[in-house]
């Protein structure tokens, strides 16, 4: 079964993004299961390099790490990065940036869409 996770909001403030990592981590554990995650509006930062949070609280920068090394295919809104002024050697590895096209095919594609 494939999963698209949609995510909206920035990767801190609110804990959406957050919580929709964890449950795209979750699924990438089943073995049958594919999982993309299309990050767009202000969830375009969750993809920058160089996060820093305090030692106890999450990161969203190593969450996203651990997904692209299971083969989670991340994309980032390319108009949601220049609305933000994220450049592509501004993301971290293994993500990229996409377009509304791509998020067409993968939403196509996915037996399921989830929104956060």
């Amino acid at each position: 079964m494939h999963y698209l996770i949609l995510l909206n909001d920035a990767p801190y403030g609110s804990e959406r993004s957050y919580n929709g990592l964890r449950l795209a981590a979750s699924l990438a554990k089943q073995e049958a299961a594919t999982v993309s995650v299309f990050l767009i509006g202000d969830a375009a930062s969750c993809a920058m390099a160089g996060q820093t949070t305090p030692n106890g609280y999450y990161n969203i920068e190593r969450m996203i790490k651990g997904l692209t090394a299971k083969g989670v295919k991340i994309g980032i809104c390319g108009t949601c990065m220049d609305a933000r002024g994220i450049r592509a050697e501004m993301v971290i590895e293994g993500t990229h940036r996409s377009t509304m096209d791509e998020l067409t095919r993968w939403t196509i594609e996915a037996d399921k869409v989830l929104v956060f």
